[in-house]
């Protein structure tokens, strides 16, 4: 492939969600190649030591005005989102999600077409092919989408009505279907599972032998920059991932060895862990930690050439600073 705008730093790209965990990242890979990047934020930083100029926005909903943010721009990456949340406080989540996931991000993509923007790369959900695969059958692209949750929902609907305005336009639109993404600065129940393993407590997890599909976070900024300039990406769909599974256990002793601190696995038949959860309520928790969910990157690997640069141990050392 030739050399791509972003590459030669002439590329003029807006990012929304650009203070989060995977938009702080994609900013300053974008800016470190020199190109001329804007970001979108609820709320801006005391003092700023963002990589890129900055544009608050209260909100991303249906009527939100994005004629400044886009001024100029021709690539948008759409990272901003409205998540799951347990105990939602809205009277209806579904409703809630679409509000921001499919009405705002359908709002934006209209004006981004409208101002002239050429690309639109929007991070979707692997949660948008399903909650789990069975063992040794990975997602691929092809797959019939079957959201479970109101978020993947959200995010299926949004993917539809993207590829109606990229059909009916001509600007291009790239979905990327993430699984789990762990880096420095990972929170949630990543983070809890990091900090029990560097504390050395003792996880009842050893008795599993299942296959998850992770991304670390570099692995996936590569992918995303790789998307948003490459000329066979145009309206494709594809799936991400650092494209070597890993089982929990794996997974465990990888994070262990990282922090350099033994793993203290128990090894509790996985029946046991299930019906336990069941009494306690946590059930969808010990099916992420004991189910699987595979999904394949062939289509990115031959479509685009792209290869992870970062190993599963190298992720695990970068998240856990042992390349300090």
């Amino acid at each position: 492939m030739a050399t791509s705008l972003i590459e030669q730093g002439n590329s003029r790209l807006l990012v929304t969600g650009a203070t989060g965990f995977v938009g702080r990242a994609v900013c300053a890979a974008l800016t470190q190649r020199h190109n001329s990047v804007r970001g979108v934020v609820r709320n801006l930083p005391r003092p700023s030591s963002e990589p890129c100029e900055l544009i608050k926005l209260n909100d991303i909903g249906l009527t939100t005005q994005w004629s400044d943010a886009l001024d100029g721009m021709n690539t948008v990456i759409h990272l901003a989102a409205r998540t799951q949340v347990t105990h939602d406080s809205a009277a209806d989540p579904l409703a809630a999600l679409c509000a921001v996931n499919v009405a705002g991000t359908l709002n934006l993509a209209r004006q981004a077409d409208a101002a002239g923007v050429k690309r639109f790369v929007f991070i979707s959900s692997a949660k948008v092919n399903g909650e789990c695969t069975q063992a040794g059958q990975a997602f691929t692209e092809a797959d019939q989408p079957k959201p479970q949750d109101a978020y993947a929902q959200s995010k299926h609907e949004a993917e539809l009505g993207l590829r109606e305005i990229a059909a009916a336009s001509g600007m291009e639109v790239v979905i990327i279907r993430a699984p789990l993404v762990y880096g420095p600065g990972v929170k949630g129940n990543f983070a809890a599972l990091m900090r029990a393993v560097r504390r050395g407590w003792p996880l009842p997890l050893g008795g599993v032998q299942n296959q998850r599909s992770l991304v670390a976070l570099d692995n996936l900024v590569d992918f995303i920059v790789t998307c948003a300039a490459h000329p066979q990406a145009a309206n494709q769909t594809f799936l991400v991932s650092d494209g070597h599974d890993l089982s929990t256990p794996e997974l465990l002793r990888g994070l262990a060895r990282a922090a350099g601190v033994p793993a203290r696995l128990l090894p509790v038949p996985v029946w046991a862990l299930q019906a336990g959860a069941a009494l306690l309520g946590k059930s969808d928790a010990v099916q992420r930690l004991c189910g699987n969910l595979q999904v394949d990157i062939s289509k990115a690997r031959s479509l685009l050439s792209w290869v992870p640069p970062l190993s599963v141990d190298e992720g695990f050392d970068r998240l856990l600073g042992g390349d300090d």
